[in-house]
């Protein structure tokens, strides 16, 4: 069930919103069999939709049996509320996008960072709609949820009583989720301090959920990270090593993908993740070139970004999929004007030599020059400005080894006391 607002254009049309919608649902392991729409001039505080549109909407679960509605925009609580007692029957469960990407990304974590993140969202999603009907699937989502009945207070009612125990626990519960995610968000700042020591460039892949950035990660990193066509595929962040024609290491990064509307519990409940992307020394945006809203997931993703604080650092986009074009050349038609953009497939190679020429000489545009002579006793730091850097003249004498390269900026200090040219400048 969709809505479209009158007077308030959209990027995206209420028919290509609903697309999208479907996918999700058959992701999570629905099979849709019937779409609503309706163009208001304002939702209706009560439930969202008109009145009549809501006889409508109980006439066609009735025609076409439908066990869950699903509404494309986040109902409020009070608005679930009525739209379920209007349905009277308890075996039909209606649902808006954000319960539907929460049901995804807890069917997809695979680790006990993922598990923790989802949690908190289901939870700080959940708590505000608990009634009777939704103790149990409280339970589901941790196990944390007070079992047993009622303590006698008051004039309250069991189903009252249970219901505030059930609101205590789940609050407690979503306590200690925020305190255990903020020790994986420490962990997280101290493991990136000792990246930064070590000068690793770091690269992070974003995208629209789908776009190909798991399999742009195996493509890249000879890995075999799990990737499918479908949205939300992979969710748990992965880091993997890549060598640059130069010699250097990166580290690439995939980060879970986007989508319009994405919910504010999970921005929030995956904050130590998305950190990842504003930390990051290069941001390689992956995109799907054979959608039809392309366009929109773009302003998507950037949109994103910007929220994230993720706009300071250079940006690569990779125009993906352009093995599924008739005409690769159309991309190169279209009105994105998108700075440092390679067209790819990660799943045959076209356009991955360039991607990779394209990632190191951005990152060498940050470098710093140096010129050093090292005594031979110092092999550590001949090979760390190997490793680290780029090596554009090396000679020997009796002294040592004069090497002239450029380096990450963090890394020039440990060289001052070698230095035997200008001193390191930015270039």
């Amino acid at each position: 069930m969709g809505i479209e607002r009158k007077g308030r254009p959209s990027a995206w049309t209420l028919e290509d919103s609903l697309s999208e919608l479907e996918r999700l649902a058959e992701t999570a392991g629905l099979r849709v069999v019937g779409w609503l729409e309706q163009r208001v001039d304002r939702p209706n505080p009560a439930t969202l939709i008109g009145s009549g549109k809501v006889e409508e909407l109980i006439a066609l679960r009735a025609d076409t049996g439908a066990q869950v509605i699903i509404f494309d925009d986040e109902l409020s609580p009070a608005q679930q509320r009525e739209l379920e007692r209007a349905i009277n029957n308890p075996n039909v469960k209606v649902l808006d996008r954000t319960a539907l990407i929460l049901d995804i990304f807890a069917q997809h974590a695979r680790t006990r960072e993922g598990a923790l993140q989802v949690e908190l969202a289901q939870y700080e999603y959940r708590l505000p709609r608990l009634t009777r009907a939704w103790t149990h699937l409280a339970r589901q989502a941790g196990g944390a949820a007070a079992r047993g009945g009622a303590g006698g207070v008051g004039l309250r009612g069991p189903g009252e009583t249970q219901l505030e125990v059930d609101r205590r626990e789940i609050g407690k519960r979503i306590t200690h989720l925020k305190q255990e995610l903020e020790e994986v968000r420490k962990h997280r700042a101290q493991y990136r301090r000792r990246r930064n020591e070590e000068a690793i460039p770091v690269i992070a892949l974003v995208g629209y959920t789908n776009a190909g950035k798991s399999t742009l990660l195996n493509a890249l990193s000879g890995s075999t990270v799990y990737a499918a066509d479908q949205l939300f595929a992979t969710l748990d962040p992965t880091t993997r090593r890549l060598k640059l024609p130069g010699g250097r290491e990166v580290l690439l990064t995939d980060t879970v993908g986007f989508i319009q509307k994405l919910p504010t519990a999970l921005v929030a409940a995956f904050r130590a993740t998305l950190e990842e992307i504003a930390e990051a020394d290069l941001v390689l945006h992956v995109v799907d070139i054979t959608h039809q809203n392309t366009e929109q997931q773009v302003a998507e993703v950037l949109r994103v970004l910007e929220e994230l604080k993720a706009t300071e650092q250079p940006i690569i986009t990779a125009l993906n999929k352009v093995d599924q074009l008739p005409d690769a050349d159309e991309i190169f038609g279209s009105d994105m004007d998108l700075e440092h953009s390679v067209a790819i497939s990660a799943l045959t190679g076209q356009g991955l030599p360039d991607l990779v020429t394209m990632l190191e000489e951005v990152l060498d545009e940050e470098l710093v020059s140096i010129t050093v002579l090292l005594p031979y006793q110092r092999g550590d730091l001949v090979g760390l400005i190997h490793q680290r850097g780029v090596v554009t003249r090396e000679t020997h004498d009796e002294a040592g080894t004069h090497i002239t390269a450029k380096l990450p900026a963090s890394l020039a200090p440990r060289f001052e006391p070698y230095l035997s040219g200008p001193a390191a400048e930015r270039i």
